[in-house]
């Protein structure tokens, strides 16, 4: 396995983003979406069973969903002149399903708490 490899999540980040904040485990599929259904977050697949289970509302995940959260006026002002960037975890849940026998992509989905 590579360094960044080694360095990356599952989740597709690096082991050296920030922190984020912690905003639910929960997905709504979207209305009608049937197997197979795959499961993305940053857009690395999770593992059914490892990573998450199906339920009759969606996708629970086993840990939370991280997003960037607020950014302050001082940081925000630092990269809108360039002195620097963010690089807080922020999370994204893509959905990939069948729909009328066709492959669909739900990107970005909305996370709700448990």
């Amino acid at each position: 396995m590579s360094k960044d490899a080694a360095e990356t999540s599952r989740r597709g980040h690096a082991a050296t983003d920030g922190e984020g904040v912690e905003v639910g485990r929960r997905v709504q599929l979207p209305r009608g979406a049937t197997a197979p259904i795959r499961v993305y977050i940053n857009g690395v697949e999770q593992a059914e069973g490892a990573d998450y289970v199906l339920d009759e509302e969606g996708v629970l995940f086993h840990e939370p969903i991280v997003k960037e959260g607020k950014v302050g006026g001082l940081r925000w002002l630092s990269m809108a002149i360039g002195l620097f960037g963010t690089y807080r975890k922020n999370e994204t849940v893509d959905v990939e399903y069948r729909l009328g026998g066709k492959a669909h992509l739900a990107s970005d989905l909305e996370v709700t708490g448990d």
